[in-house]
């Protein structure tokens, strides 16, 4: 599932290419996908503007012209490709939005949806988030502060988007291994020490995974090589079986509460 850094690599690569560009046509595919009548959507979209893309959590939020937005969550398996007709990636696609003769494809959303919204159904839409990690306004002591009265694993705490916005299962068990903390160590067992440590390992993952523009399986446009190239960074998870690079230890799977859980038990500890 797109998290935190796949979303904001998406995030700045439509800022860059489609912001400001006349929509010129709407193709749904899928109606599932879409909250409005296609007929609403297209009439909507058609002739307006995206005047600024912003990401919130998982979620993408597209500021239209009109004051409406457009509110993306990929979910399971979504993404985004932006090309020609002749560029069409080989996979089947629920919304199409031209931009002349460049078209935004919406892939994948078999589980996720591109919303229509007000301002105010947006806010109300993304109210229960938690805060964001890199948010200037994020630091040591509110992170910490939010860790207290917490109880369960690290990985179910992180993976909470009520407690902090845009961290899944990738991301979750990379910042546990950044931290040397096992992702199935209980939140309240933290020292202080343990807390600084597991935040400077969420700035440093989240950073870096987002300039390397995530895990993604697909470039989002011709001549991308940057989308993606952060599968082949990640330390442990997808690596079962593995010879972990800081240890020499092998990388285990388990499970919390049906997730799949990625670790090095020799170098992850409960402190």
């Amino acid at each position: 599932m797109p998290e935190f850094p796949e979303m904001e690599n998406y995030r700045r690569l439509l800022s860059e290419h489609v912001v400001n560009l006349p929509i010129t046509g709407v193709t749904v595919n899928r109606e599932k996908s879409i909250n409005v009548e296609p007929e609403v959507l297209a009439g909507r979209l058609v002739g307006a503007r995206i005047v600024f893309v912003e990401r919130r959590g998982k979620h993408l939020v597209f500021h239209l012209n009109d004051g409406r937005r457009l509110l993306l969550h990929l979910m399971l398996g979504g993404l985004l490709f932006y090309g020609t007709e002749e560029e069409r990636p080989g996979r089947s696609t629920q919304v199409e939005i031209a931009f002349g003769d460049k078209i935004l494809f919406f892939i994948g959303l078999r589980l996720g949806y591109l919303h229509l919204l007000s301002v105010k159904e947006t806010e109300a839409a993304l109210a229960k988030l938690g805060p964001e990690l890199l948010d200037r306004r994020m630091n040591g002591e509110r992170f910490a502060e939010l860790l207290k009265g917490r109880r369960g694993a690290i990985k179910s705490l992180l993976v909470n988007q009520q407690v902090f916005a845009g961290i899944g299962n990738c991301y979750a068990d990379e910042i546990a291994f950044e931290a040397a903390l096992l992702p199935t160590a209980s939140v309240q067992g933290l020292s202080p020490e343990s807390i600084t440590r597991l935040y400077a390992a969420v700035r440093k993952v989240l950073s870096e995974a987002s300039e390397a523009g995530g895990y993604m399986e697909m470039p989002f446009m011709a001549g991308d090589t940057l989308t993606g190239s952060y599968n082949d960074r990640c330390k442990v998870y997808d690596r079962e079986g593995e010879t972990c690079e800081r240890c020499g230890g092998t990388i285990v799977k388990t499970e919390i509460s049906s997730r799949k859980v990625f670790y090095c038990p020799e170098c992850q500890h409960e402190h």
